[in-house]
């Protein structure tokens, strides 16, 4: 059996988009991908992230908020940056590890003008679904040459 891939996703706070990313890739892809999730800062666990993820079954409500420096050290074959903030802020990474882009519009604030919490979930629902698609293309996306 070969060793699993391991991914990075990177956001700026990892508090939303990262975190729903690893959630999915651990549920849907554990058993080829070891998924970890950090941000450039720590903003904590956002609660509707962990709320709609909760609804599609996956469970998110025990990981952290955390930094890239807070990560175990070891190196990652692939970093997904999952924000055009962490994109170009992005870390070097050691070795050979190959950073990719997809972008995810930014749940919470896309949010902001929602006048109840109920319309604020329709902006995580859909963060939430295109995060699964993506992550449902995994590994193999990422031996393309980009992602959009």
């Amino acid at each position: 059996m070969s060793k699993k891939i391991r991914v990075l996703f990177l956001c700026t706070g990892n508090s939303c988009r990262s975190q729903m990313a690893e959630g999915w890739a651990r549920h849907l892809k554990g058993d080829v991908i070891e998924p970890f999730s950090a941000g450039i800062e720590k903003y904590g666990l956002n609660l509707l992230a962990v709320k709609v993820m909760s609804e599609a079954q996956v469970d998110i409500s025990k990981q952290i908020s955390k930094t890239v420096a807070e990560l175990p050290a070891q190196e990652f074959d692939w970093v997904i940056t999952v924000c055009d903030h962490a994109h170009d802020a992005c870390p070097v990474f050691p070795g050979n590890v190959k950073v990719v882009h997809k972008n995810f519009d930014d749940p919470p604030r896309l949010a902001l003008t929602a006048r109840t919490e109920e319309e604020a979930l329709i902006h995580y629902r859909r963060v939430r679904d295109e995060i699964r698609v993506f992550v449902e293309m995994l590994p193999d996306i990422l031996l393309r040459d980009r992602i959009r």
